[in-house]
């Protein structure tokens, strides 16, 4: 799947929920939201003042190392 700005919250966690952590790590707590389901990503960008490109090339980069970077996400979000 091609994630573009265009490309809703909920589209992009059906395709891999795991990008949450990618959404959250970038600042956006929202995604379990449900209005921000619905949203493209640029307009979820905009209610947190987030710059889209950033975020999008944070989603790129994760799943060109996902693996790995999933692995060190998971570890800084489900400390105890």
């Amino acid at each position: 799947m091609e994630i573009t700005k265009q490309t809703t919250i909920g589209e992009i966690l059906t395709y891999d929920e795991d990008i949450a952590y990618v959404l959250a790590d970038c600042g956006m707590f929202c995604v379990g939201c449900p209005s921000s389901i619905g949203e493209s990503l640029e307009e979820a960008c905009d209610v947190h003042g987030l710059e889209a490109e950033e975020v999008l090339e944070a989603i790129r980069g994760y799943e060109a190392v996902k693996e790995e970077k999933l692995a060190q996400l998971r570890e800084k979000f489900n400390k105890n």
